[in-house]
């Protein structure tokens, strides 16, 4: 399997929330020989097996979705207003390219605009969301829903291009597309291995917007253990140095706690003993902020030890963010050793 070839088209394929169709069709290319695919009306990828009786089911799971905007209005100039999909920062957006797909599915390029200082503008703080609009380059809202065929509703995504320079990855979609691809290749490595568990692979939809894909893959699969991957935000670069708990380069990150989830303390040092064991770079963090599709497994049934694993990513939520491909194979190997060492008697002591 070509990990960057497969990240650079995950992180390229267009998934704003409720609207993962691409990303869905790029993960299939992906999928092990031997696993049975399927999705559900919420836009969740499952990936299976015919499960063995008498062994817990784990759930690898990580969200197909990234931060988009959506079409709410065009303007009588042919500028477009526009909703936030998940959470933005407003000084991320002005003056970036957008992706808007339009009603037959074809992209358009725009541009995020506001009033400048020439005119007025404040140049000393950036102008919120709803002080800025999409301009592709129309002259009235007549050409915008007649010619473009853009109008309320459709949805939008960064416009970025990926680039690799040696260990160091840049692209939109690291959250969570390099999870996506954590979930695809830890399937892969394990085919053929006679395990103590079944496993299921959720890519899940709307994970920006609430956990909402997570919520009914957890009714779905009724898992008895989860492993949930994420683009967790880095932080070397950020706060003081006794802080760094998310750095680049510096292995997968093991959340501890963050305002949805305290992780199964025993789960929890499990993994950190397997990590010791084999030699494998591992961050710990205590969050203040934050949450995961976690929240929605470990609260499912009647509780669900879960863990989430991390690949540190320099800039979420924006146009351009830095992962490094070392963080992310570090984070597959690991993950093999945790399921080959996972059995009923390991899980029921969680």
């Amino acid at each position: 399997m070509d990990s960057v070839l497969m990240l650079k088209e995950l992180t390229a394929a267009f998934g704003a929330p409720g609207f993962e169709e691409d990303v869905i069709e790029a993960a299939k290319k992906y999928v092990p020989a031997g696993y049975n695919t399927s999705r559900d009306s919420l836009l969740n990828f499952y990936i299976e097996k015919e499960k063995t009786p008498n062994r817990p089911t784990l759930l690898l799971d990580a969200h197909t979705d990234e931060i988009g905007l959506m079409v709410q209005a065009v303007k009588s100039d042919g500028t477009i207003v526009f909703v936030a999909l998940g959470a933005w920062v407003n000084a991320a957006l002005l003056a970036q390219r957008v992706l808007i797909k339009n009603r037959d599915g074809e992209f358009v390029t725009g541009v995020i605009g506001a009033n400048m200082p020439h005119f007025g503008g404040d140049k000393e703080a950036p102008p919120t969301i709803d002080k800025m609009t999409i301009d592709i380059g129309a002259s009235s809202r007549e050409e915008v829903i007649n010619d473009f065929k853009i109008d309320m509703g459709c949805p939008i995504v960064p416009k970025s291009e990926f680039e690799q320079k040696g260990d160091i990855m840049i692209a939109k979609a690291f959250d969570d597309r390099i999870g996506c691809a954590v979930v695809l290749e830890t399937l892969e490595k394990l085919s053929g291995v006679n395990l103590g568990v079944n496993l299921v692979g959720a890519l899940t939809s709307q994970e920006e917007m609430g956990l909402r894909g997570a919520k009914v893959a957890a009714n779905y699969v009724k898992p008895d253990i989860a492993i949930c991957f994420e683009g967790a935000p880095a932080d070397d670069t950020l706060v003081a140095p006794h802080l760094i708990q998310t750095a680049l380069g510096k292995g997968p990150m093991l959340r501890i706690k963050d305002v949805s989830m305290i992780v199964n303390p025993r789960f929890h040092r499990f993994v950190v003993d397997l990590a010791e064991k084999f030699n494998i770079p591992l961050q710990q963090a205590v969050r203040t902020g934050g949450g995961t599709n976690g929240a929605a497994y470990h609260l499912s049934g009647l509780g669900v030890p879960t863990i989430v694993l991390a690949c540190p990513i320099r800039y979420a939520h924006s146009h351009n963010s830095i992962a490094s491909l070392k963080d992310y194979e570090n984070t597959v190997a690991l993950t093999v050793e945790i399921i080959k060492a996972l059995n009923e008697e390991i899980v029921k002591t969680f």
